[in-house]
């Protein structure tokens, strides 16, 4: 059993601020706002959801495709999946672009300023979900705004059970779009701040939105995740991590490890558990595809 992961392969380039962002930016003056952050540590990561959501999954042991554009500076990035034995089938090269490129700058507080340029991303509609056998899965992740409409209507087709994880995409859809969202998944999963906006924007809350997936997730950082099904709310507590360095990735791994549950036929509540503890690992190394599953983690599944 295979997992199609459409979301974006792009390049993180990860600074630490070593102050805090509130302390430099004065709320009286966001009119003329014109601000610069002294980043001593800089580091370029392979990243993009599709890519942290895949490695998570391969490190569990699980069966990820991830199905994205890069440009042509991905080769790098290619030949690393297929080194991790990620296949790459359904990722297209474009020649005329670049690769995604996400620029995050982190202060002490973890709190995260991110620069992204979509390049080869924005043309991720030319790829299509496939109707394969093995494909027995799949999650709709940042994306480009076509391709996260076009492969949500080409899962349903295909009869693939995806989950609706709009991310930082979410801003691009209105509620009528949002809502043909949900109605087409069979999860969703989004974080404290996308959940208020989802439910702002289609005018439902968390609990009538549950009613039309079989289930919603939404996580809370260091408190854990609240999972939501037919309306009724059951808290997963957090796992504390040894140390805490940087969240870059953390979402993705607490993606993949839900998926990796879900490939294995778990109740959500197991793989949300899953997906805390696997966060938890994450943010104590640097970088979303830096980080190691150790038996602790396996045995604790």
């Amino acid at each position: 059993m295979a997992t199609l992961i459409c979301g974006s392969l792009a390049f993180d380039v990860i600074m630490d601020f070593e102050g805090r962002f509130a302390a430099q930016i004065l709320p009286e003056q966001l009119h003329i706002l014109n601000v610069s952050f002294l980043v001593p540590t800089l580091r370029r990561d392979f990243g993009g959801c599709a890519g942290n959501i895949a490695y998570a999954m391969r490190q569990l042991g699980g069966t990820p495709l991830p199905m994205a554009t890069v440009g042509s500076d991905g080769q790098g990035y290619l030949r690393r999946l297929r080194e991790l034995g990620i296949g790459t089938e359904f990722v297209r090269e474009l020649a005329d672009t670049y690769t995604a490129q996400a620029m995050i700058m982190t202060d002490r507080d973890n709190n995260q300023i991110t620069a992204f340029h979509p390049g080869a991303m924005a043309q991720a509609h030319v790829n299509q979900v496939p109707a394969r056998p093995d494909i027995r899965l799949g999650i709709i992740s940042p994306d480009g705004r076509d391709a996260m409409q076009q492969h949500a209507e080409q899962f349903r087709a295909a009869g693939i059970p995806f989950v609706f994880d709009p991310g930082q995409g979410l801003p691009m859809f209105d509620g009528a779009e949002l809502r043909h969202f949900v109605d087409l998944a069979s999860w969703v999963t989004v974080n404290d701040y996308e959940g208020r906006m989802l439910c702002d924007r289609t005018g439902a809350t968390l609990a009538e939105l549950s009613r039309r997936v079989r289930g919603l997730v939404v996580t809370l950082g260091g408190e854990g995740c609240d999972i939501w099904q037919d309306g009724e709310c059951l808290h997963v507590p957090a796992v504390t991590p040894t140390q805490i360095v940087d969240p870059t990735g953390c979402g993705d791994a607490w993606r993949g490890a839900l998926l990796h549950g879900l490939e294995l036929g778990w109740e959500l509540p197991r793989c949300a558990a899953l997906g805390n503890r696997l966060g938890a690992l994450k943010i104590a190394g640097r970088g979303p595809q830096n980080y190691q599953v150790d038996d602790s983690v396996r045995a604790n599944a």
